[in-house]
């Protein structure tokens, strides 16, 4: 193995958005993350939305300002038909 080309090598902290601490090996001291085995709804089994930058939220906006608009938008009339004159031919035999 050749010296001095790899990374210096740390007991890094691992803080999760749910509070859950933890120590892994890794090239950086500490890492954050958003989801671990403690809340992954996987490991559980409650389910979750995991909201990241409001993705979740603004969809949801979108679908109920539809809704909204669809509501107040009056129903399409109907179209008349058109009607139809029909010939009758008169043969003479």
């Amino acid at each position: 193995m050749k010296k001095d080309i790899h990374p210096k090598y740390y007991q890094a902290t691992v803080k999760c958005a749910c509070g859950n601490t933890f120590v892994v090996g890794s090239t950086s001291e500490s890492l954050d993350t958003e989801v671990c085995s403690q809340c992954h709804p996987f490991y559980t089994g409650k389910s979750k939305k995991l909201d990241i930058a409001g993705r979740v939220h603004k969809f949801e906006k979108k679908v109920s300002k539809s809704k909204e608009l669809k509501s107040k938008v009056p129903a399409k009339k109907a179209r008349a038909k058109k009607e139809t004159k029909k010939v009758q031919k008169i043969g003479v035999k």
